[in-house]
């Protein structure tokens, strides 16, 4: 139904791919804005947020392809997006690889690092609030829930159930099965896997600067980047897909931002 308003409000007698596409963009992300982003710094930084989850997306083994990169803001809120073509067999069975989860930690942080590398970590910004939130939520699913944690083991962590809303809510809550030493595990390891994701976007983008700075400058220009001009950049500056390697032991503290800030 979007796509065929789309194609009568252009006085078209037929449906094309680009009114499907863009209908499908509208139901899932919301309405274009016409006035787009007017302020160039803040074009430039989000292009650059964008095109940092593009590379890494396309860099990381056994993720989704990219299927389109865009900078024009939305009714949602979202000032951009990269939207991935998720593969079909994944979509039918519901079942995701461990690296797959560790590629996709890593992807949802390119777009913070790509404005680190950019602009320095002192003027990094807030737009990466729900890429942190999905990363938290997919560490501590893959810990407590997919036994995909050889320190926490193969078990499911419960978490306590809630009571009624009064003052002695807490007392009724059931108390875990677990105790205090393998909780301490839990959020060890999910530091583990946010901090190796980290360093491992960080060095893809490291790797392929003159591509992240190309990249940014064409959305900047045409605000939008399809999936096959996206390919052939990914030709022509050489880049190469990272070895299929699961995160690694440590948690590599010394190794990101903000290290003097007081604990």
């Amino acid at each position: 139904n979007e796509a065929a308003i789309s194609a009568a409000r252009k006085a078209k007698s037929t449906i094309g791919w680009e009114e499907i596409d863009n209908a499908v963009d509208r139901i899932m992300v919301g309405l274009e804005k016409k006035e787009g982003n007017s302020v160039a710094k803040q074009k430039e930084l989000i292009a650059f947020h964008e095109a940092g989850h593009a590379i890494v997306g396309a860099l990381v083994p056994d993720y989704d392809q990219v299927q389109k990169i865009s900078i024009i803001p939305r009714s949602n809120g979202a000032g951009g997006l990269t939207f991935f073509a998720p593969q079909e067999s994944r979509l039918e069975s519901g079942m995701y690889s461990r690296q797959y989860l560790e590629s996709q930690l890593a992807v949802a942080l390119g777009g913070r690092l790509a404005e680190e590398i950019k602009y320095g970590e002192d003027m990094v910004t807030t737009g990466a609030s729900n890429d942190f939130q999905q990363v938290a939520n997919i560490a501590k699913r893959m810990v407590k829930e997919w036994g995909m944690s050889d320190k926490v083991g193969r078990v499911a962590i419960s978490e306590p159930s809630g009571g009624g809303p009064f003052m002695g809510r807490m007392m009724l809550r059931r108390p875990t099965q677990w105790g205090n030493k393998i909780q301490d595990v839990v959020e060890e390891e999910v530091e583990r896997l946010v901090n190796n994701s980290y360093i491992v976007a960080k060095n893809i983008l490291l790797n392929n600067l003159d591509l992240l700075n190309h990249l940014a400058q064409v959305l900047i220009d045409q605000e939008i980047v399809s999936a096959e001009e996206f390919q052939m950049m990914l030709v022509e500056f050489k880049a190469k897909t990272i070895n299929y390697e699961i995160l690694g032991k440590d948690q590599n503290r010394s190794e990101l931002p903000f290290q003097d800030l007081p604990m």
